[in-house]
């Protein structure tokens, strides 16, 4: 089974983060709300649009998602 895209992303926390992508994974282990379970991009993707106020931009994510596709296929 796929891990999900907040466990992927975990990888990316950092005391001192120095990229977009380290940034948001520290946001999103703060974020209580977070769909911490979620494979899916559509589920992911809204949420953030609601509620991400943290991401600079959803380029960020759309980065992120493609770097986890590539790692779990």
């Amino acid at each position: 089974m796929r891990k999900s895209f907040y466990h992927f992303l975990m990888k990316y926390r950092h005391p001192a983060p120095k990229d977009e992508i380290s940034v948001f994974a520290n946001h999103a282990f703060l974020d209580h709300s977070f769909p911490k379970t979620s494979v899916d991009y559509h589920e992911i993707s809204s949420y953030l649009e609601m509620n991400g106020q943290y991401l600079k931009s959803m380029t960020v994510f759309d980065e992120a998602w493609e770097d986890y596709i590539h790692s779990e296929s």
